[in-house]
């Protein structure tokens, strides 16, 4: 089973600590612990992963961003991502050729994939559960150490 985890950007990014840097592939872009702990994990157990950004979409490793922002799904801005733009992002980046998807953030993100996936696609929230941010990073590291996916 070929499977492609959608993990979050993060709020904290390269440009916080280094203003001067222009443009940079998006794995060198988010350097947020959620973001770190989520990639890795993507990398142990699934077969690719794609960074979900309220500004750019869906982004592989080496798609550029082009600098600093600061949006999310649940603020109301023009520069947030349209479904229309995640429906024909996720059919040019052929995401759906997955046979399932691991949708490694929050319960905000739900709609998100529920609205540019097919219905019939399917998916896992193995961190929707996890009553705060503390308690996901815990259970990524357990599960990264002990080489045991959460469920």
């Amino acid at each position: 089973m070929k499977e492609l985890s959608i993990i979050p950007c993060g709020r904290k990014k390269i440009w916080d600590n280094h203003p001067e840097m222009g443009a940079v592939p998006a794995k060198n872009a988010y350097t947020g612990t959620l973001h770190k702990r989520t990639r890795q994990y993507a990398e142990m157990f699934t077969d690719q992963w794609v960074i979900l950004s309220a500004k750019h979409g869906f982004l592989f490793a080496d798609d550029i961003v082009d600098g600093p922002y600061d949006v999310t799904f649940n603020q109301n801005s023009d520069e947030i991502v349209s479904y229309a733009q995640l429906i024909c992002q996720a059919d040019e980046k052929q995401l759906k050729q997955f046979d399932r998807l691991v949708v490694l953030t929050g319960q905000k993100y739900k709609p998100v994939i529920n609205g540019t996936f097919p219905d019939g696609m399917p998916r896992v929230f193995p961190l929707a559960n996890y009553g705060g941010i503390g308690y996901i990073l815990q259970a990524l590291k357990r599960a990264v150490e002990a080489h045991t996916p959460v469920h």
